[in-house]
Formats: structure tokens, sequence, C-alpha cells
């Protein structure tokens, strides 16, 4: 797998791509603890390019999600492709997270709620 990030606005994008599994879930638990220490913990992860994903990255990203709201941000979904967004829909997981068909959108939906980012 391979993850690149920037911010914007004190808002951190995480864009993945390859298989999101086992073997890739530490680098991706290392990447959240090492940025999302802040106060609010805003994050769009960006799952457009990921080709698979197994219940430990579901895991991942629910513990990522906790841990945003818990910071009095939260975590934002884009991008997924038609494989990943079935995975979401079955598990029912699509009902926990917010997800946006863009990663702008994804953006632009903290702005919302954080208007001074």
């Amino acid at each position: 797998m391979e993850i690149n990030s920037y911010t914007h606005d004190h808002i951190y994008v995480l864009q993945m791509s390859g298989r999101f599994d086992a073997v890739s879930a530490q680098e991706v638990l290392d990447w959240l603890d090492s940025h999302l220490d802040v106060r609010p913990a805003c994050l769009v992860v960006n799952l457009g390019l990921v080709s698979f994903m197994d219940s430990l990255a579901l895991a991942v990203m629910v513990k990522a999600m906790k841990h945003c709201r818990e910071q009095d941000g939260n975590l934002h979904l884009c991008c997924l492709n038609p494989s990943v967004q079935i995975l979401f829909e079955l598990t029912r997981l699509d009902r926990a997270f917010d997800i946006f068909a863009t990663e702008e959108e994804a953006i632009n939906a903290f702005t919302v709620l954080h208007p001074d980012m």
C-alpha cells in the first residue's frame, strides 16, 4: 500500500492506494498516531485507489473515527470504489461514517462544522 497525505486548513487528507489489509494496517495506524494528536482532529480518508480492504482495515478506520470524535473532530471517507462501497454497506458501516463522493466535498463538510478552519 502507498500512503500520501497533505493538510488543507488544519484538515488532514490521507490518500491510500493498493491493498488495505493486515499487512498495511500497522503503517496506517502509525500514520494516525503521529498526525492526529490535535484538537479538533479532522481527517479525510480518500479510498478511491484502494483495491481491497479486509476486516482489520475496517477496524483501523473505526478506531480512527472514534479517535477523531474524541478530539472534537471527525473522519470523512471519500471516493469509495464500488467494491469498497459494498464492503461498507454489507457491514453497515456506511451508517457510521460520513461518506462523500469527492475529496473536495469531504473537506468542505468540515468547513461547515468548523467555520474557523
